[in-house]
């Protein structure tokens, strides 16, 4: 074997490691989301589970849409072309609090007119408050994308675990000190994630990453808001892909219905971990590459990890039968069969890991959102027809097909980045799909964290 074999090994090795470890963070946060659900429903029935499940979707987005694309662009600019850059380090959080700010106002100046038909369950003061985690969750989310950019995937994986974990002992509190369900609720979520935020945070200072980074920019937060805005077109229809089933169940057949299906389609959504972090961990590593290698490793990633969702399907779809009714009661015996229909949809979840990461990476972010947005003609169109005939089965089998376009449209996208020359493709990148980054200092200005030159040493070409 010669040695730029041996190379190419060690650094798949090396890869494998990393998203094992992120596998493992997603793992923990699906427990500790599974436990949440179980202590909702226990306590508050299937509409709390339902309106836990909007009130976890409902303000990051709005943050989301707000930060123009802050969450996907973060881990871009701090690990590829303008990580020498120190500015962006500083102009990142700073964009996170303005759009936490501005969207809170919003939900609050909003509520009255979108909170009885979504989220009927919550009086008017809570229906206000919840307007909170806007500001909470960005800052949070924020950490989080900063930490994988930085380098830092442990500390990423943490606030990964955190963000779900913190949320079960501060409700049990809650609502042992006597708080209904809703008020227990409204507390547990932005206290949740301050606390996972602010660790996240001050990990990020304690490894230099405040070191050397300046004042804000406006100039960059453009740079950033220019990318964000192809990457937030992905993160949005990735989340309506996901969750816009959820706002249609309540609008159609009522929270009750949602709660149910929420479970069945958190349970399905366990095929989706290995796919995340996947994603999660290639993406900066395929952003530090360029597109050359990165064409060759994720060609690579594919053979090795297409069959995994598949085979985690099968012992999912046995156990939902005896675990859901086990777990939840009952009434959530009707989740099994949406749960079935999901799983089968999301067999080919590691395709979508490896290629979204690739496309990212390579700074056409564009080319994913348009594979989610066909996903989404599919969700809205067959969610519409079958809902109000199937209901909650209805919906699975929308978001099944829809997740089968997506891998499709993702699998189309990445032979047509190949099919022209490679090397007008990487000096086109930028002015394609993302912005030019701004010239800054050189490489050795900018701190490095402890783990960079390892991982560095993995990610170049042999």
């Amino acid at each position: 074997m010669n040695r730029a074999a041996v190379a190419e090994r060690l650094r798949l090795s090396g890869h494998a490691i990393t998203i094992t470890g992120n596998l493992a963070a997603r793992v923990g946060a699906i427990g500790a989301l599974s436990a949440a659900s179980l202590l909702v429903a226990r306590t508050g029935g299937a509409a709390a589970v339902g309106t836990l499940a909007l009130l976890r979707v409902l303000p990051w987005f709005t943050g989301l849409l707000l930060s123009c694309g802050l969450y996907g662009a973060a881990p871009y600019f701090l690990s590829g072309p303008g990580r020498t850059e120190p500015r962006y380090r500083a102009t990142l959080p700073a964009m996170a609090v303005t759009a936490g700010v501005v969207g809170a106002a919003l939900w609050m100046v909003a509520a009255p007119f979108f909170g009885p038909r979504f989220l009927p369950e919550l009086s008017r003061p809570l229906l206000l408050a919840a307007g909170i985690s806007v500001f909470t969750q960005a800052l949070e989310t924020t950490a989080k994308t900063c930490s994988q950019g930085f380098d830092d995937l442990a500390g990423s994986n943490r606030i990964i675990v955190l963000e779900e974990l913190l949320f079960v002992p501060i409700y049990g509190i809650g609502v042992a000190a006597g708080a209904s369900a809703y008020l227990a609720m409204i507390v547990a979520l932005p206290l949740g994630d301050v606390l996972c935020g602010g660790s996240g945070w001050i990990r990020l200072w304690r490894r230099g990453y405040f070191r050397g980074a300046g004042r804000p920019s406006a100039r960059l937060a453009r740079d950033i808001a220019g990318y964000g805005t192809r990457a937030e077109l992905n993160s949005v229809t990735l989340l309506l892909n996901g969750r816009l089933d959820f706002i249609i169940v309540t609008y159609l057949v009522g929270p009750a219905a949602l709660g149910i299906y929420a479970v069945a389609s958190r349970t399905a959504e366990l095929l989706r971990l290995p796919s995340l972090a996947i994603n999660y961990v290639l993406y900066p590593a395929y952003a530090r590459l360029g597109r050359k290698a990165a064409v060759v490793q994720a060609r690579a990633a594919i053979r090795r990890t297409w069959w995994v969702p598949a085979a985690l399907a099968v012992p999912v779809a046995v156990a939902a039968p005896v675990i859901l009714p086990l777990l939840y009661g009952h009434a959530f015996r009707a989740a099994v069969v949406p749960t079935w229909i999901l799983l089968a949809g999301l067999a080919g979840g590691s395709v979508y890991g490896v290629l979204s990461a690739f496309l990212s990476g390579i700074g056409r972010p564009g080319l994913t959102s348009i594979a989610q947005a066909s996903g989404l003609v599919v969700t809205v169109t067959l969610d519409l027809t079958l809902i109000p005939h199937l209901g909650i089965t209805g919906a699975a089998i929308a978001s099944a097909f829809s997740y089968l376009t997506t891998a499709g449209v993702l699998a189309a996208c990445f032979r047509m980045t190949q099919a022209g020359p490679g090397a007008r493709h990487e000096r086109n990148r930028n002015a394609e799909d993302g912005p030019a980054p701004s010239a800054g200092p050189s490489a050795s200005a900018t701190p490095i964290p402890p783990t960079t030159a390892r991982l560095t040493t993995e990610a170049a070409p042999p």
